[in-house]
């Protein structure tokens, strides 16, 4: 989805580093991940990887003001750069658009391309387990999207054709029914 040139601050490096580092096992893991994934990004062949050594006035603040700040320096590069703010943070996300950047919020993105179905439509779908219901089978499609299928418990580890017959949103996300 994305290509080019990928400029990351030294400061968000850093932040990313300290998370990775954490004591709470959570954010340790996720910081990892993250260390991971900018490194998959800088060896991938469509994009150029940048690491931007933070400006004097930022490197001058003490460190609490400039934890607090880090929204700030990442508009500040992005205006003198010329950039967007790829980001997961809703806050930022508006404050970047009120600050006339470009901000391209992922979670959002996440959205727009998870598949939608309707009910009558047709799949094909594997059917992983059995579902509350001795008779339903449970598949997922690809964006992870939750599928029960009636009838389908003797269908395990089989791919079979469904028909979707009804769409149900809850807190955790979107449920098709299927038959």
């Amino acid at each position: 989805l994305f290509t080019g040139t990928f400029v990351i601050l030294e400061s968000i490096l850093l932040e990313l580093k300290h998370i990775a580092d954490s004591q709470d096992m959570v954010k340790r893991v996720r910081g990892r991940k993250g260390l991971d994934l900018l490194e998959k990004l800088k060896k991938g062949r469509r994009n150029k990887v940048v690491v931007l050594p933070d400006s004097e006035d930022f490197k001058n603040k003490d460190s609490a003001l400039q934890n607090k700040e880090v929204d700030e320096q990442l508009i500040t590069a992005a205006r003198n750069y010329k950039g967007r703010i790829i980001t997961c943070d809703y806050n930022l996300e508006k404050k970047a658009a009120i600050s006339g950047i470009l901000p391209i919020n992922i979670n959002t993105l996440a959205n727009y391309l998870k598949i939608t179905a309707v009910p009558g439509e047709a799949l094909h779908i594997s059917i992983l387990h059995k579902g509350k219901e001795m008779t339903q089978g449970v598949g997922y499609l690809d964006d992870g999207t939750m599928l029960v299928v009636e009838n389908a418990s003797s269908d395990l580890g089989k791919t079979v054709d469904v028909v979707v017959s009804r769409v149900i949103q809850t807190t955790a996300g979107r449920i098709l029914f299927a038959k």
